[in-house]
């Protein structure tokens, strides 16, 4: 296949797996927080697209998923650093998962190593921006610290969507494996 055969292909694989994300995105789950971080499987696309394509690709995908999900989405921010981190930056760090690329028996790390990476800056963006508004409680403990607050806030929610990222996307590694090894694209 052709470079620019397949630079279009990869460009139309991203846009529909950024698509299927931000649909994702409204399927979530509120189950603790009332002033947001959801629970859903947003990043298993770009998971799968980053591992497909690579880390260029995979980080290009999150960044314009992100930028999507906060004009699309329901998106919040107190200012534009925060726009920045918990949307630009934490959905293209997703794409670190390109670091595995075509490496189909690995996808489970690769989701790992996005969900650890979305949840690092998301912990700084809460360390950061929104420590001004830190509560002085939040789940019965009295909160002192920002970077104790931003560990508790950002892991309670993505905690369970690493899990489910890692889950499903070890479900999918053996139906999709020709898929992520890219078998196609020879």
């Amino acid at each position: 296949m052709r470079t620019t055969d397949k630079n279009l292909r990869a460009l139309c694989e991203g846009a529909i797996c950024v698509a299927m994300s931000l649909v994702l995105s409204f399927l979530e789950v509120n189950f603790v927080w009332a002033q947001g971080g959801s629970v859903d499987l947003v990043m298993v696309p770009l998971i799968i697209f980053a591992v497909r394509w690579g880390l260029g690709w995979g980080l290009g995908a999150g960044l314009v998923c992100g930028v999507l999900k906060y004009f699309v989405g329901s998106g919040f921010a107190i200012d534009w650093v925060s726009i920045l981190l918990d949307y630009a930056v934490a959905y293209a760090a997703v794409g670190l998962a390109g670091l595995f690329k075509r490496k189909d028996k690995l996808v489970w790390l690769a989701a790992l190593v996005g969900s650890v990476a979305r949840f690092i800056v998301h912990y700084i963006s809460g360390i950061t921006v929104y420590a001004r508004w830190m509560p002085e409680e939040f789940m019965g403990m009295k909160m002192t610290s920002p970077f104790f607050y931003s560990l508790i806030y950002n892991g309670g929610y993505m905690l369970p969507c690493a899990v489910l990222a890692v889950v499903v996307c070890l479900a999918l590694r053996v139906p999709m494996k020709q898929f992520l090894r890219g078998d196609d694209l020879q």
